[in-house]
């Protein structure tokens, strides 16, 4: 009994030393992303505050370039006049559609090609074309074939997420360590209990990965659409501005999608870390 006890004394030491080794290293980590965060902050502010005393000494061309103050102004109007929001409201639209589809699309798309190797070797050759191809080009195409409106938009953004995420997810797929794969068919296993036990939970993390590229790539496909059918979106707002020589507005524009699209790519990797935590506890 009396060895016992001084042995739960170490042990309660140790966990004791362990907690609070655990409790500094969050405390660091926290003062490091306060740290990183003030850098990033004190930028951000540096360069509106050079902006604006470039537009205001007339360092630049306040006519192209406009400066922070009438652009706020520009945002401040449109939002109590209610008029901006009707656009955002559909270009985030199409862009969630878009972001949506292309990943499931292109993962299933991607499962497809690895469950038939005679597929795979088919479809690669055309799938290289079609990824070096300028979507762009595509856009009028897509018009023609489903008028210009909200369908097109998605088509041309699905045209630039779908093969992304097929050509990502499909790597993924072959990249797994095939050992484990071996395991599987020593024991009998199918090709569903291959893909099921193995590849499938070995690629989660870059399936989910991918969501954070299609988020760019679907707000690149929206915006693209937007400039040659859209009558309303915040692509059509950059092309109006274009065509009325107010690029005040354009600017206005391009700083609301950044801070929708950053909102957007926050939301996605939040759900990322969920989803993996969540993976790696099951």
């Amino acid at each position: 009994m009396s060895q016992k006890i001084p042995d739960q004394g170490k042990q309660e030491v140790r966990e004791i030393w362990l907690e609070e080794l655990h409790r500094d290293h969050h405390r660091k980590m926290v003062r490091w992303r306060q740290h990183i965060f003030a850098v990033q902050l004190s930028m951000l502010v540096a360069m509106f505050l050079l902006w604006e005393l470039a537009g205001r000494l007339r360092w630049i061309d306040v006519l192209l370039f406009s400066y922070p103050s009438k652009i706020f102004a520009q945002i401040g109007k449109d939002v109590v006049s209610g008029e901006i929001w009707a656009h955002v409201g559909v270009t985030v639209g199409e862009t969630v559609v878009g972001f949506l589809l292309g990943t499931l699309v292109g993962t299933l798309l991607a499962v497809l090609i690895w469950w038939s190797p005679f597929l795979s070797k088919v479809l690669d050759p055309y799938m290289v074309v079609f990824n070096s191809m300028p979507k762009v080009a595509l856009g009028p195409i897509f018009i023609v074939m489903f008028g210009a409106g909200f369908t097109a938009i998605v088509m041309t953004t699905l045209s630039i997420t779908v093969i992304i995420t097929t050509l990502v997810v499909y790597n993924s797929f072959n990249e797994v360590d095939p050992n484990y794969v071996k395991v599987i068919r020593t024991f009998g296993g199918e090709r569903s209990e291959i893909f099921a036990k193995v590849v499938f939970p070995a690629s989660f993390p870059t399936i989910v990965s991918t969501l954070k590229v299609n988020v760019g790539m679907a707000w690149v496909g929206v915006i693209v659409g937007e400039f040659l059918v859209a009558k309303q979106g915040l692509g059509y707002l950059i092309i109006y501005g274009f065509q009325v020589f107010n690029f005040t507005l354009v600017l206005s524009s391009l700083l609301i999608i950044a801070v929708v699209a950053t909102a957007m790519y926050q939301l996605v990797v939040y759900a990322e870390r969920k989803l993996l935590s969540s993976g790696r506890r099951s």
